[in-house]
Order: structure tokens, then sequence, then C-alpha cells
């Protein structure tokens, strides 16, 4: 993989001997890029380019000075130059590839209305860096008739990985295994003269399943059903098998979703859940019992 621009730029400061990135968290942040731009443009005391720090930085100008006392060599500094110039040009590039990605999208058959979009239930982030630069959660809606980030663990990226390696019709897929088994979140049974041999998934090199798999570990705090359900799994099978049993599961509530272009109902799943809840206060009542304890709802009033 070739080496970014604030890579290049953290070596030739390496070379130079100077620890400003062990200082900083972010070399390509407002202290980093105004530091960068004096030591180019040949200023080379450290208090003065530690006094250009930022006011939210935690470190203190003693301790960015120290950091910057160094060799400034000629051939380092001119290694900088192109890293500084390619990184700030980096955002223009991704801008007009932002700009090609909503104009292809544009091309899709509208769905749904996006003014007619359901409330998130999730709660909204903290703007990203690298989020892209128009309503891409809009245009899903609008593309697929259905909002998917509905369901626990999707994101936005997630559902993009979705409608850019299948695009919004699934009709390739004729019920939800097929869908399943194409991602490889499928046992692949081997079957010789009626004796199984093994039960694994199939290795595939698979954007949407690896993203998926992804979105199935984000899931271990979720309170969500699926986060129960991926809770219960990882206890039992262990986690490697939890997340690809989970993915699986998510791949099955989503083919449906998209072929009647439905929303996502929580509640559905939640009374699937109750045998499995009754089961488990059965359980806990016998182990109770055992120990010579009794369970009390908490509700019970109490004497």
């Amino acid at each position: 993989m070739a080496a970014t621009p604030g890579q290049h730029m953290q070596k030739a400061l390496d070379q130079m001997n100077l620890q400003l990135h062990h200082v900083i968290s972010d070399l390509t942040g407002t202290t980093g890029l105004a530091i960068l731009d004096a030591i180019w443009k040949g200023e080379r005391d450290p208090q003065v380019l530690a006094q250009l720090r930022d006011r939210r930085i935690q470190a203190s100008s003693e301790t960015i000075a120290q950091s910057l006392v160094g060799d400034y060599r000629p051939q380092h500094l001119f290694v900088l130059r192109p890293s500084l110039a390619s990184y700030r040009a980096y955002p223009v590039f991704i801008l007009e590839c932002d700009k090609e990605i909503q104009a292809l999208l544009a091309h899709f058959h509208t769905q749904a209305d996006p003014a007619s979009m359901p409330t998130p239930t999730q709660k909204p982030h903290k703007p990203q860096p690298n989020q892209f630069h128009f309503d891409l959660h809009a245009e899903h809606y609008r593309i697929l008739g259905v909002d998917l980030t509905r369901v626990p663990g999707l994101e936005t990226l997630s559902v993009h990985t979705l409608l850019s390696e299948l695009g919004p019709d699934l009709s390739a897929f004729p019920h939800e295994g097929e869908f399943a088994s194409w991602l490889g979140l499928c046992p692949h049974r081997r079957i010789t003269g009626g004796r199984l041999l093994a039960s694994r998934t199939r290795k595939v090199r698979q954007r949407l399943a690896r993203a998926w798999r992804m979105a199935a570990e984000s899931l271990h705090h979720s309170q969500s059903w699926l986060g129960e359900f991926y809770r219960r799994m990882r206890a039992q099978h262990g986690a490697p098998k939890a997340i690809t049993i989970t993915a699986h599961k998510r791949a099955r509530i989503i083919y449906p979703l998209l072929k009647a272009r439905r929303p996502y109902d929580e509640s559905v799943f939640a009374r699937d859940q109750a045998p499995h809840c009754r089961r488990t206060q059965t359980r806990l009542q016998r182990q109770a019992k055992t120990l010579g304890f009794q369970l009390v709802p908490i509700d019970a009033p109490t004497a």
C-alpha cells in the first residue's frame, strides 16, 4: 500500500530528528500544519515554532519546543515540501470524487421521497474528516426505498457498500438463503459417501461480507435485539463464530426489507425473543431453588 502524504511528512521529520508527531496527535491538524509551513518557510527557532500551537493542544509550548530541536538538512526539507503540497491537494480530489459519486447516484430510479424518511433511531455521530460532502443517507433512502441504518449495527458506509456491490435490486437471489450463501456466511458442507467431512464457511473475498462482519462485531454493547443475539452467540460459540452467525442473521433480515421495501421493525424480533427469555427465567428459577433461594420480580412488593 502506498504511503500517504501524512506518512511522508512524518518520515521527513524522523530524518531531521524532530519528534513533533510524538507530542501532538495529528500532524495534519491546525498546530501541525502551522508549524510545518513555518519550517518550510525558513523558521528554525523551536521557541518561535512552539508559539504556533493551538490553544486546544494539551502539550505545553515548552514540550513542543523540545520536540522541534533537530537537524534541518536541505534534502529532508526538500522531501517535506511535496508532502505538504500533496496533502493540501487531496481534499480537492476527494471533493471531486464526492461530486462524481453524487452524480452517479442521481441516475438510480427513485423508490422513496427523502422528505418522508423516518427519524433516525441512532444517535448522530460526530462529523468525521472522511465523510461525504453530501447527504449520502438520504440518497440511500431514495434509491433503496427503505432506511437500512435502522437495523442495529448498520451505518451509512455499510449501506453504501451494499449499494456499490449489488445495486438496489436483489432479484439475482431467489431467496435469502442464496443471498447469505453468496456472501460466504453459510456453512459449506463437504459430504462424500453420506459422510460429513467438514462444515465451514467458504473463504470469499467479498467487501460486503467483510463490512457486515465488522458491523456484527460492533453490536457487543448494543441494547437492541440483534445485540442481545450476538452476545448470546458469543457466549455459546466464541467471538469468531458469533460474528459470522450474526452477519448471516443480518443478511436474512435485510433481504426481505429490500425485496418488499418495508421498514425495519424491532418489535417483530422482540416477539421471537420472548421464548428465549422464558427459558432463561425458568433456568434461573431452577438454579435459585437448588441453592435455597427464590427469585422475586423487581416490581413485586417487599415484606
